[in-house]
């Protein structure tokens, strides 16, 4: 019993001085391709898969981990900035008697998902938003066993939930053409994610990182659907339409949850800023991927197959969707410490202290 108590108290101290010397106790990381680290790599019947070379040819050991990149992502450089361990894919120690992992933070984000279950339209190709936010009832639940009630609700009052999502769901839009106007289709977007947001309040998520759609119509991919390699401003706008929805969705939810706190990070006007003005952060090639086959590597995705380019630092898409590691430390950094014409109404930093 004597023992018990003391391993108790040391187990306490340890973790308490831990979150001390760290921004925030914790990251919890939701969303799709753009931050996934690996759970994908635990779907038996899943194709969207990036744990293969060249993937991972500049993180560290040089071997592919599961992140659609060259090296790190920005869900890797996020938890960096807050002084954290990057967050380990939910898949992997779920099962597993780690609990003390969740403390810090985990990721359940999967390549292919959406905010609508079923995006990624084969069976078991992904983990929608939905199935995501039901493993994290797992993780508060197990967070409030070792930290009671009250310690759960403090912890999770301080941590950051990071959300990267939506893309998925527009291009699959783009790609069925449905019956549905794109106005109707982004609110229900919109709408849904509400309601996934409000059931993550229920479990004491308090501080929202949440990132709107990029300028879908100018990644490789869609540019390579133009004859002329040029953006698709139909495609943009729609993103722009989804993200002006997410806005005005989340100004809302703030009135209505006044406990809550969030950053929105405009990922469309930072993405054409970096595409418009390449120079200024150091890239050199904003149209074609550096992963890839075909026209702009844009025909196929980055397979072993594939050639890949020998500067990835130039690039800012390391593939058909994604950004190369360079881009994805940039992405971070104004996140971070972004001004307000990129974070509303807050930065991350701000959004930490607030």
């Amino acid at each position: 019993m004597v023992s018990s108590v003391i391993f108790s108290f040391f187990f306490f101290s340890v973790f308490t001085f831990f979150c001390e010397a760290q921004k925030a106790p914790a990251i919890f990381v939701f969303g799709d391709s753009l931050v996934d680290v690996g759970n994908n790599n635990y779907l038996k019947l899943s194709i969207v898969k990036a744990n293969f070379p060249p993937n991972g040819v500049d993180f560290p050991g040089k071997k592919p981990t599961g992140r659609f990149s060259n090296g790190k992502n920005p869900a890797d450089f996020l938890a960096e900035k807050v002084g954290l361990p990057s967050p380990p894919p939910y898949l992997s120690i779920s099962k597993s008697n780690k609990s003390m992992e969740f403390l810090t933070g985990v990721s359940f984000a999967s390549g292919g998902a959406g905010i609508f279950t079923g995006t990624d339209e084969l069976y078991d190709q992904a983990i929608p938003l939905a199935k995501q936010v039901d493993y994290y009832l797992a993780v508060y639940e197990d967070i409030v066993q070792q930290l009671g009630s009250a310690g759960a609700q403090d912890h999770l009052s301080k941590s950051l939930f990071a959300i990267v999502i939506g893309s998925n769901d527009l291009l699959a839009y783009i790609r069925s053409r449905k019956k549905t106007n794109p106005q109707q289709y982004v609110d229900q977007m919109v709408l849904n994610f509400k309601g996934l947001l409000k059931r993550m309040h229920d479990l004491g998520a308090r501080k929202f990182v949440i990132t709107g759609i990029g300028a879908l119509g100018c990644t490789p991919r869609q540019r390579n659907h133009n004859k002329t390699g040029e953006c698709n401003e139909q495609e943009n706008r729609w993103s722009l339409m989804y993200n002006q929805g997410l806005k005005s969705m989340l100004q809302g939810l703030k009135s209505e949850l006044k406990d809550i706190n969030y950053s929105y990070f405009d990922t469309y006007r930072a993405l054409l800023n970096f595409i418009q003005k390449p120079a200024i952060y150091g890239f050199s090639e904003v149209k074609a991927a550096c992963c890839g086959l075909g026209n702009l590597k844009a025909q196929a995705p980055c397979v072993p197959i594939s050639t890949y380019c020998n500067n990835r630092s130039d690039h800012l898409f390391w593939d058909i969707y994604h950004p190369t590691e360079a881009a994805s430390r940039i992405f971070a950094d104004i996140i971070f410490y972004g001004p307000q014409q990129y974070a509303f109404p807050m930065n991350l930093k701000q959004l930490i202290d607030a």
